[in-house]
């Protein structure tokens, strides 16, 4: 779905969405935490000075954190709702980013993922400040695809 058949469910302001088990819940306009880090350990080797050996130990995902979001969809709010209850369900889903004409530019697939912090947005009826959303979700792993 391009961000042009979506405008009834989400702000054309937001360039960032979410698809959930391939249902799409929400846009948002920020994004952080897409990034994973090879986890090494280091071992020195007797009477070697020159260098110490590092060898990869595992991946480290960061949290993904989404903000600034807005959706008609109650998807990820009953999502988090569940989990708060016990019943945490892994999804798998993505973030898309998209072009100014609408076309898909890149994706990020993340993998067995579930909701651990929400903030509620922040409302001031004397403001016309953006109401800002945050969800954070743990996964066990992000895959990169560019379109061409």
């Amino acid at each position: 779905m391009t961000v042009a058949a979506m405008n009834h469910k989400v702000n054309g302001a937001f360039r960032f969405v979410v698809e959930l088990d391939n249902m799409l819940v929400a846009g948002f306009s920020e994004v952080f935490g897409l990034e994973t880090q090879i986890e090494y350990e280091e071992i020195r080797e007797g009477g070697v000075n020159g260098y110490v050996h590092r060898l990869p130990k595992g991946v480290r995902n960061a949290s993904i954190v989404l903000k600034r979001g807005l959706s008609s969809s109650q998807e990820l709010w009953n999502w988090y709702s569940q989990a708060t209850l016990g019943k945490v369900t892994r999804k798998s889903g993505s973030i898309i980013l998209y072009k100014q004409d609408g076309a898909e530019l890149c994706r990020w697939n993340f993998f067995d993922a579930y909701p651990t912090k929400w903030s509620g947005p922040s409302l001031n009826a004397a403001s016309s400040d953006v109401a800002i959303e945050t969800i954070e979700l743990a996964h066990n792993g992000i895959k990169a695809i560019f379109k061409p």
